[in-house]
């Protein structure tokens, strides 16, 4: 028995050898090829096809790695239903607002069609092509996944507006695309890195809906304008294309009319319905708002749409279902959100062009009743200077003061108006409580960089306006009574206190007993709880570019077949 340990050593040889023999013998010709593919590149290398480079040459080489090397969308020789179910949703991302081929879509169809067409079971020593196909759809699932997670425009290139912090991803893509291989359905899987919002999965039956709505879209879509607005019984030459999209887009049912030329009764009542739809003003009038919105054809609804998913996919983590108040800067509305339900919504009066109102979020703390204006120094210089050198009686008739840096009030009399310049003012200039103040009769309070806050106005009759860019970049609410009571939350401020608070000779400050986030928004799409898709004019002109950057193709080089 003195070779038993030798005995013992070999037998446990024969055993390894076994097992790397069988591990070798259950590995696929097509998986020693992705090695034998992938050990060509070094370190840092990009794989490439055909000399043309993966973006995701890293992640693609480490997910291979951890999994031995083992192909994903082939069995056998044979493209399996998992590549198959991932080429319908590539095809559907257009629903996402992206553009499919961003993700090497054509060459994949490419691919299937020349492995498919072949009468036999293919094997994979045979068909290198299997590599190429597996290393395509991986490289494109990997894009995909951070495209629908964080959005396929960075932070740098969203636009100065945009100062919402950039989400960070929660998923790795190698363990959701291994998930994917073991069996999970690959809708699922990407389903899962949608925003958590309602209206963007909604979006995206809207946006499916908009697509099938082009397909058998069959009209003319030539910019109609006029000279003044068209009201019933005026007749004009474009009255015929308007007529005709009200149809189409199901607001007006085909009926024959002896004059063409004609705005008669029966397309105001459809124009009603549609401006309505439109956040429009309900008038039956044709004006420029309406016939803008008339001009918009199915494919500029999905450009719009298109757009505004990419903004929801930038959103960070939002808690719906607490209090929230909402801003949609494009839609002039502020909604107040308790535990998912919205108990107000006001009409809003957003910044005016040059003063846009930026998408932001900061926590509401405190309310200001019968506030003061301290008005801002860059409205001092251009607007209050000048007038003072013009009217000496100006601050008076405005109901202002000038005060000193120590929070002193002047005497104005005693200021040399002629010979301050604007630049170098040594005092700062406030607007007393009061009816004419223009911040109303009370202000609510999230401080943040960009001096935005939410505020009333004593020009009330603006509320009427269909557009209502106006401010100088601060959100003036409709119901500032009603808003006030719904924050404060507190049964001693009832309906005649916050009146009685609203109309005071000094400013009261109250803070919350919590702190309230508030979101600006800017969406110019978006849907209800219904499923609704809305659209709304792009006030600030910032639709075009974004839509530019998101329909470009990626930076890195696309990948073709020689």
């Amino acid at each position: 028995m003195k070779n038993k340990p030798l005995i013992i050593l070999f037998v446990l040889f024969l055993v390894t050898a076994a097992f790397f023999l069988f591990t070798k013998l259950q590995r696929s010709d097509l998986t020693e090829e992705i090695e034998t593919r992938l050990s060509k590149f070094e370190e840092g290398q990009s794989v490439q096809i055909e000399g043309k480079r993966f973006q995701t040459s890293d992640e693609l080489k480490s997910f291979y790695k951890n999994r031995e090397f083992e192909e994903v969308w082939s069995k056998n020789g044979k493209i399996n239903s998992t590549a198959n179910d991932f080429l319908e949703e590539l095809e559907n991302v257009k629903y996402d607002g992206l553009n499919p081929e961003d993700y090497n879509l054509a060459l994949i169809q490419e691919f299937f069609e020349d492995i498919k067409s072949q009468q036999k079971i293919l094997k994979p020593k045979s068909t290198p092509e299997l590599v190429d196909l597996d290393f395509l759809m991986t490289d494109a699932f990997f894009r995909l996944a951070k495209d629908l997670e964080l959005g396929k425009i960075g932070p740098e290139s969203r636009g100065t507006y945009w100062k919402l912090e950039a989400k960070e991803s929660n998923t790795d893509p190698l363990e959701l695309l291994n998930s994917v291989a073991e069996g999970e359905d690959i809708e699922d899987a990407l389903a899962s890195l949608y925003p958590k919002l309602d209206m963007y999965s909604k979006g995206r039956e809207v946006l499916k809906t908009l697509y099938e709505t082009s397909e058998r879209d069959t009209l003319n879509w030539k910019q109609v304008s006029f000279e003044q607005s068209l009201k019933v019984g005026d007749r004009n030459q474009s009255v015929p294309k308007l007529r005709e999209r009200l149809q189409f887009w199901g607001f007006l049912d085909t009926y024959e009319t002896e004059d063409e030329l004609l705005f008669d009764s029966t397309m105001w009542e459809g124009l009603k319905k549609y401006q309505i739809e439109n956040g429009m003003k309900p008038d039956g009038a044709i004006g420029d708002l309406t016939a803008g919105f008339l001009n918009d054809s199915p494919e500029k609804l999905i450009d719009i749409a298109s757009v505004n998913m990419e903004r929801m996919r930038w959103l960070p983590e939002i808690n719906w279902d607490e209090e929230l108040v909402l801003v949609n800067i494009a839609n002039y509305q502020l909604d107040y959100l308790d535990k998912g339900d919205t108990t107000l919504s006001a009409k809003v009066i957003v910044g005016k062009e040059y003063n846009e109102s930026p998408v932001f979020s900061a926590p509401m703390s405190y309310i200001v009743f019968s506030p003061y204006w301290n008005i801002p120094s860059s409205i001092t210089q251009d607007e209050i200077l000048p007038s003072l050198k013009k009217n000496k009686a100006y601050l008076q008739e405005k109901n202002m003061e000038v005060v000193s840096n120590t929070g002193e009030v002047l005497d104005p009399n005693k200021v040399n108006w002629k010979e301050k310049d604007g630049e170098e003012f040594p005092f700062r200039i406030r607007q007393k409580p009061g009816g004419s103040n223009s911040l109303g009769l009370v202000k609510f309070m999230f401080p943040n960089d960009y001096n935005i806050y939410i505020h009333d106005t004593p020009a009330r009759s603006l509320f009427q306006r269909e557009s209502r860019a106006l401010s100088h970049g601060c959100i003036r609410i409709q119901y500032p009574d009603q808003f006030a009571k719904s924050l404060l939350r507190d049964k001693k401020w009832t309906t005649e206190k916050i009146s009685e608070a609203m109309h005071q000779e000094n400013e009261e400050v109250v803070k919350l007993n919590r702190e309230v986030p508030v979101l600006l928004l800017y969406l110019t799409f978006w849907t209800d709880d219904k499923g609704q898709g809305h659209f709304r004019p792009d006030i600030y002109n910032r639709d075009a570019e974004l839509l530019k950057a998101l329909r470009s193709a990626p930076k890195a080089e696309s990948i073709e077949r020689s």
